[in-house]
């Protein structure tokens, strides 16, 4: 799992499938990634060497034993939980189903969609209002829903507008090229219509038949009310 690459990351955050609170872990068949992350997480300090030292500016992340324990027992639910979430999905998906201005999510012939969410793009030139007008009338309905999901990219933060880091150091931002921290909005414009068009549904392994019923039935009701008003 998670070998799209060197390294695979994992969210234990409150929200996801398997859950300790908070932390993460990460995946490697690279001993020597392995071991550079373990002293990442251990404030750089050499444990298990003949003669340990603190080679590097590291952090102190290590998971407590508690919490990984609540994040093993998790993991033989782990396959029915994603099973769970992509039957709901499939079945709200089917419903769905060419309704003007909403597009569903798409899975490739090889790949597996895990659902942390159930995402919607939606055609503000055909839905009223777009996403944010259907996510009001959905919530009418009682069902939770996030337009946008964020409300800005992670490169519009002040972090990296200001290049605020350690201190004034700007570091290590002074590292970089000048052009590679050009981060004005008009390069990215495919970035913000991507935001403006999505809505985001909370979704879960004990979503009952009529529950997605009732998403689905909402859903179409509000698109063909806000289509009907759109001029």
């Amino acid at each position: 799992m998670g070998t799209l690459g060197a390294i695979g990351c994992f969210s234990l955050q409150q929200g996801k499938h398997v859950t300790t609170g908070e932390g993460g872990l990460v995946v490697t068949n690279d001993d020597a990634l392995a071991r550079r992350m373990f002293l990442f997480i251990n404030k750089g300090w050499g444990y298990g060497a003949a003669d340990p030292d603190h080679y590097f500016l590291a952090l102190n992340y290590r998971m407590s034993e508690l919490h990984g324990a609540v994040a093993v027992a998790q993991l033989p639910k782990l396959g029915a939980t994603v099973q769970g979430r992509i039957a709901a999905a499939a079945r709200l998906t089917a419903q769905l189903q060419g309704l003007p201005g909403i597009e569903t999510p798409r899975v490739g012939p090889r790949s597996v969609h895990a659902y942390w969410k159930y995402c919607l793009q939606v055609d503000g030139r055909v839905v009223a209002d777009g996403a944010p007008g259907l996510s009001r009338l959905l919530k009418e309905k009682g069902i939770a829903s996030t337009p946008r999901y964020i409300q800005k990219p992670a490169f519009m933060c002040e972090i990296f507008q200001k290049q605020r880091t350690f201190g004034d150091s700007r570091y290590p931002f002074t590292l970089a090229r000048p052009e590679a921290l050009d981060y004005d909005r008009s390069r990215f414009p495919g970035t913000f219509r991507g935001l403006e068009r999505v809505l985001v549904l909370p979704w879960n392994e004990r979503y009952t038949d009529d529950h997605v019923d009732y998403i689905a039935h909402s859903i179409r009701q509000a698109v063909e009310g806000l289509t009907r008003e759109h001029p």
